[in-house]
């Protein structure tokens, strides 16, 4: 049986991780086994609610809650339950310290950072699904794995595709990372003016939360992929392509120097990439959709649309950089987005306010190397105030 923890645990990746869970230890007592997986800690936010539901159905021997009031909520609903409640900002780090065999790093924005840091300094296998861990501290994600001894799996479906048919990198000509193109590839420029954020959550794939939803609106989703997938497999940012394609059965390629093309392939459902890296190097069976090849009526491809969709090459320009350029990228995103699901900007502004943050950190000298975790936070911070100061000249 393998420990798990799950930071981040009332999130889509969270939820699902744990009905994949679910499944697959009824299963395995009902055919007369032991549960395969066990929980140690489950960690939210603020979502008190789904928090409470999930410790009583699940039973972790602990649950960590960052904000103070769903803290107190949270602890009197588990009074006299045995379950540990941890509250405050570090108690997600004290649920990553905790001893278990694996962590599903799925908490959302630069708050996963230390937690996840915190869990691969005890060896931890990692279940990455936090983004912003490689696009924010890509270079001291990827040492401290390697000088800890802890494995990092992607979760992302398009860096899990990659992790499953990889098999000799130095045989590789380049990486296809594949994306729907969003719910406006078909949409004019000229009418994204009137894009409100109900249009921009309403992906055509995938359920997914609000700030990756329109992430992969605006193709920025796939430019921070881009760059997870440079650290995550040690590639440059000149062999690694990405490409439109509007049905999601391709979640990613790999191209070889022998001319072979080797794609992993399934619906758009994301039981299947947490089942893998839970079972990694093996595979268990869990009940999610099944390819009819009979009834696809075709795969199509696309190159991206730059006009439409810059932030795309926003993020390849800030992989060049390297240093602080993501780091500076991804906090600018994140203003950039949260203004605009609070109304106070258009769709179009959100790449508009992360071209002119860039910018200006440019100016400021602040596209510099990064050594650690502080370094990281400290540009972080810098970017978020930049992008606020902008975002605030261009609101409504």
């Amino acid at each position: 049986m393998k420990t798990i923890s799950i930071l981040g645990s009332t999130g889509s990746v969270g939820c699902s991780t744990l009905d994949v869970i679910n499944e697959v230890n009824q299963r395995s007592l009902l055919d007369g086994g032991d549960p395969l997986f066990e929980l140690i800690a489950l960690t939210a936010h603020k979502n008190a609610k789904s928090l409470i539901e999930q410790a009583l159905k699940y039973r972790p021997k602990m649950v960590a809650v960052a904000d103070e009031v769903a803290g107190k909520e949270v602890k009197i609903a588990l009074n006299g339950s045995g379950i540990e409640v941890s509250i405050g900002t570090d108690s997600l780090e004290t649920a990553a310290k905790m001893d278990s065999d694996m962590v599903m790093a799925a908490i959302v924005g630069a708050a996963g950072l230390s937690p996840t840091l915190a869990a691969i300094k005890r060896g931890a296998r990692i279940l990455l699904a936090n983004k912003e861990c490689l696009v924010s501290a890509g270079e001291i994600f990827v040492n401290s794995a390697k000088k800890y001894g802890a494995e990092i799996v992607p979760v992302d479906s398009e860096h899990n595709a990659i992790f499953q048919v990889l098999d000799n990198s130095n045989l590789v000509e380049k990486l296809i990372l594949t994306a729907s193109g969003g719910p406006f590839r078909n949409t004019d420029l000229q009418d994204f003016v009137n894009i409100t954020p109900e249009q921009a959550c309403r992906h055509p794939n995938w359920e997914m939360g609000t700030k990756i939803s329109v992430d992969s609106a605006t193709l920025m989703n796939k430019g921070l992929e881009l760059i997870e997938a440079a650290y995550l497999f040690a590639m440059p940012e000149h062999m690694i392509d990405v490409v439109i394609h509007p049905q999601s059965i391709i979640h990613s390629m790999v191209c070889y120097s022998d001319g072979s093309v080797l794609a992993q392939m399934g619906a758009p459902d994301m039981r299947i990439p947490i089942s893998y890296a839970l079972s990694w190097p093996k595979r268990i069976a869990v009940a999610t959709p099944r390819l009819d090849f009979t009834k696809i009526a075709e795969l199509q491809f696309f190159a991206p649309d730059n006009l439409k969709f810059p932030a795309l090459g926003m993020a390849r320009n800030a992989l060049k950089i390297g240093g602080s350029a993501p780091t500076l990228l991804n906090a600018a995103n994140e203003i950039a987005v949260d203004t605009f699901l609070n109304r106070n900007v258009t769709f179009l502004q959100i790449s508009l306010i992360v071209e002119k943050s860039m910018e200006k950190a440019d100016r400021m000298g602040n596209l510099g190397k990064m050594e650690t975790i502080e370094d990281v936070m400290h540009f972080d911070t810098i970017g978020r105030k930049i992008a606020t100061e902008i975002a605030k000249s261009m609101a409504n």
